[in-house]
């Protein structure tokens, strides 16, 4: 036969091979059939019979309150978003958990439904003895009372200059600094700093002084450059800023500290400065694409691996209760302490009345004053306040359940915080238990970990805390915390005793040494027990926690397991059990259920498009 006449006919040939591949190929992919949707959404409560005891206040609610207390407490009520010192204002308002007493009597034997009520902290700067109150207004959703608990609670009313901080004080301090201070060294920071009237940003200590009655802050200033974090660019000039008075034009500037002196104020640095008897370090601006930046620094690839099921999940949520075959608890949010877990059962037996997130420490050590200073109790900026929206399939798994949590605090307005809380599946990829048997008979038996999960994260200010709770199918509880986000820092000034506070993590920046402390409220029932759990760590910041301190090793919290509590370990009844011996087959789906995954495997998962409304 002629070569061109053989080579003709293979080159057509393949031609047809390729042809009748793309047809069976795109076929293929046009029989692929999509999965039911098996994201679980959030239900509105429908049966009457369970009452929402623990569940965070509705926006209907908290409108209610807020119409109530201007009704009560007058016209002279300001939003607290605008509020100055000297103004009443709301600062926030939250759920009033019921009395146990009363919520166990109605869960457990039917007594009456404890009244719906919010507790409120109002701030009285208007009034001769200004002053912070905490009022609890009920019964919801239609109030008609309120009652003082300050002294029930307190011992006596609470000292205005212990109020916390508004987020417009924040905004007020700055704008002191910005309008009336810093313009008393306008060729220092020009000069020295790069200052244009938007290059720094303040960064402030707490606690707001050493004896009680101080309201003095010691704020330190950082380079601010758009989508950058400030928390890595010191710049090395601090100020004390006393702000105890109601009127923001008595505020005054006590110390300003610049590489190991302190100077009485601005003008003197300035002095200083013009008569170049002051030491220096010139601090270029950041670049956006510099060392700081979370930008990738890498062309996007592939994305990481992905996991999802083609099932039906095996729970449900239903406002803010979460049922599995195994578990049963309701989950709320407080606007202070965050993340918390109520009526959690196991098997319909209740293993805890609350597990809840209390507070967050963090301790500091250097050698200027703001970092020394620090003592963040993170609860006062508020852990749920500072709660934000999650990222499917970063923060959360692509197919977990987001909740929306809705808030009302350092404003009159109720706040939406969409998908701040989410509910997942974890798969562990790790056996819970599994044996292989070769004595006497030949047998394997396993059952893949999962556990049953509902997280949030909390950003309060550099560090973005996640908060788990975990419940496993042995009846194991298990409370976690990670921390990430930025650490904070101070300038490196050059001396060997700021090295001894921390290491050098970039030019002229000293990561400071800090201890984490994380504590829990565990009331359980096992002999009613109530147990206060603090988790800590102590962290050394290296070069590695630039630009973020990553997950991996900075995670604590604690275990529940059950010790002598059942007679047998519950996950033996676990439906996604295996069991098969010696002789049979298995790779058939009636001997093992692992074998029918390829099987189940057949349909692509439909999966919702990604959106975010965090910021």
């Amino acid at each position: 036969m002629n070569f061109r006449v053989v080579l003709a006919f293979l080159v057509l040939s393949l031609a047809a091979i390729f042809a009748l591949v793309y047809v069976l190929v795109t076929r293929q992919g046009d029989q692929l059939v999509r999965c039911p949707s098996v994201l679980p959404r959030t239900q509105p409560w429908t049966r009457p019979d369970q009452s929402q005891l623990f569940a965070d206040l509705s926006p209907e609610e908290l409108t209610a309150v807020m119409s109530f207390l201007t009704q009560r407490l007058g016209s002279g009520l300001v939003d607290a978003a605008q509020a100055r010192p000297s103004d009443n204002c709301v600062f926030s308002v939250e759920l009033q958990l019921p009395p146990k007493a009363a919520a166990l009597a109605h869960l457990d034997r039917g007594g009456p439904i404890p009244a719906r009520e919010a507790l409120a902290i109002v701030f009285f700067g208007a009034q001769p003895q200004p002053n912070v109150s905490e009022l609890v207004v009920g019964p919801l959703p239609h109030p008609s009372y309120m009652r003082d608990v300050t002294v029930e609670r307190h011992g006596g009313p609470i000292p205005y200059h212990r109020r916390p901080m508004l987020s417009v004080e924040f905004a007020q301090l700055w704008e002191h600094l910005k309008e009336v201070e810093l313009p008393k060294a306008p060729l220092f920071l020009a000069s020295v700093l790069n200052y244009n009237g938007s290059t720094l940003e303040p960064l402030h200590a707490s606690p707001k002084g050493f004896r009680s009655g101080d309201r003095a802050t010691w704020i330190a200033l950082f380079h601010n450059i758009s989508g950058l974090g400030v928390f890595l660019h010191p710049v090395g000039l601090e100020l004390l800023l006393d702000h105890k008075a109601l009127d923001p034009a008595e505020w005054t500037v006590q110390q300003v500290f610049y590489l190991g002196h302190y100077y009485t104020d601005l003008a003197q640095l300035e002095g200083e400065f013009k008569a170049r008897r002051l030491e220096v370090i010139k601090v270029p601006l950041p670049t956006p694409e510099g060392a700081s930046s979370l930008r990738s620094r890498v062309t996007p690839g592939s994305p990481p691996p992905f996991q999802f099921s083609t099932q039906s999940p095996q729970y449900t949520v239903q406002g803010n209760l979460v049922e599995s075959p195994l578990w049963r608890f309701t989950f709320g949010h407080g606007v202070f302490s965050g993340l918390r877990i109520f009526d959690t059962r196991f098997k319909g037996e209740r293993v805890a009345y609350e597990i809840s997130v209390q507070e967050t420490l963090t301790v500091y050590g250097a050698n200027s004053p703001t970092a020394m200073m620090i003592r963040y109790l993170d609860s006062s900026f508020g852990l749920g306040a500072n709660s934000r929206g999650l990222v499917r399939g970063v923060d959360c798994p692509y197919q977990a359940t987001m909740v929306d949590l809705h808030i009302l605090a350092s404003t009159g307005a109720v706040q939406l915080l969409p998908g701040a809380v989410c509910i997942f599946e974890e798969v562990q990829g790790l056996p819970l238990r599994r044996h292989h048997n070769s004595i006497g008979s030949h047998f394997y038996s396993g059952l893949a970990s999962s556990a049953l999960v509902v997280r949030s994260v909390s950003s309060v200010g550099n560090y973005d805390y996640i908060w788990d709770f975990i419940l496993y199918p042995n009846g194991a509880l298990e409370g976690r915390v990670h921390a990430t986000g930025y650490i904070n820092t101070a300038f490196l000034s050059g001396g060997a005793e700021s090295l001894l506070f921390g290491n050098r993590v970039g030019d002229r920046v000293l990561g400071t040494v800090h201890t984490h402390a994380f504590h829990f409220k565990l009331d359980l029932d096992v002999a009613d027990l109530v147990a206060w759990v603090t988790a800590s760590f102590l962290h050394i910041p290296h070069a590695e926690d630039f630009p973020n301190t990553v997950t991996v090793g900075n995670r604590v919290g604690f275990l529940l397991r059950p010790y002598n509590f059942f007679d047998e370990d519950p996950s033996i009844f676990s439906p996604g059990s295996i069991y098969f011996e010696r002789g049979q087959d298995a790779g058939e789906c009636s001997v093992n259920p692992v074998a029918c995954i390829p099987d189940l495997a057949t349909c692509v998962p439909d999966l919702p498009p990604f959106s975010y409304q965090g910021f």
